[in-house]
């Protein structure tokens, strides 16, 4: 699915067009959207520059050298997914090619620490530590979190902490792992559609994210 949207992420196109695009791939697929059941007003978020998550799909001409982030979720036997991406509509600036890099790095980082054995706060500490050593920030305001037969279960999942804290992971853990990292301050501001969140210094952000599941000692990714 990451494949085609990423395909679609181009100048001259709304954004609402990405969503139609990702409703009707879901559904032609067996599978039912995610994010309706949770009240947002779309299959999928599309965020734009500036915008870091929640982004709300409608007649917004994507622009050329637009950061563009899609966050999916489905339902599908019964059970959650949810993924993210980033793209740039057109040729990309060098700031945005270099935060979508390490954004994408910090997402293999934390999923290289979801192993049998280690804690927590080994995933939440291997992606601030690499996004704050090239010069970005980690979002706090917004997590990754557990993910079953809700989109939305326990535990929380920072992406910051302290390595060899928090609970130990175990076969059978399900994580949603997505870093959300900003240019600039961590710090976000909500619109006042009550969804949208944008950074507050309107800097680019990035994010990414993978559905990730623990099978025998090591994680096993379910969205690639």
């Amino acid at each position: 699915m990451s494949d085609m949207i990423s395909t679609h992420i181009a100048a001259g196109r709304k954004t609402e067009d990405i969503a139609n695009l990702a409703e009707e791939f879901i559904y032609s697929n067996g599978a039912v959207p995610a994010f309706p059941p949770e009240g947002f007003p779309s299959c999928i978020c599309v965020s734009v520059n500036d915008e870091v998550v929640h982004g709300i799909p409608g007649d917004y001409v994507m622009q050329d050298g637009d950061l563009v982030s899609v966050d999916m979720g489905l339902i599908l036997d019964g059970y959650y997914s949810d993924m993210a991406i980033s793209a740039v509509a057109g040729s990309a600036s060098s700031e945005a090619q270099n935060l979508m890099d390490v954004t994408a790095e910090c997402l293999k980082k934390g999923m290289e620490q979801f192993r049998a054995g280690n804690h927590l706060g080994d995933i939440s500490h291997a992606i601030a530590s690499f996004a704050e050593k090239n010069g970005f920030s980690v979002v706090r305001q917004f997590t990754g979190h557990g993910i079953g037969v809700e989109l939305h279960e326990e535990p929380q999942i920072l992406n910051y902490g302290r390595p060899g804290t928090g609970p130990e992971l175990k076969n059978g853990m399900v994580f949603a792992i997505e870093p959300m990292i900003n240019a600039g301050s961590w710090e976000v501001r909500i619109d006042d559609n009550g969804w949208t969140a944008r950074t507050s210094d309107g800097s680019l952000s990035a994010h990414f994210e993978h559905t990730v599941a623990l099978v025998d000692g090591v994680g096993e990714i379910l969205t690639a």
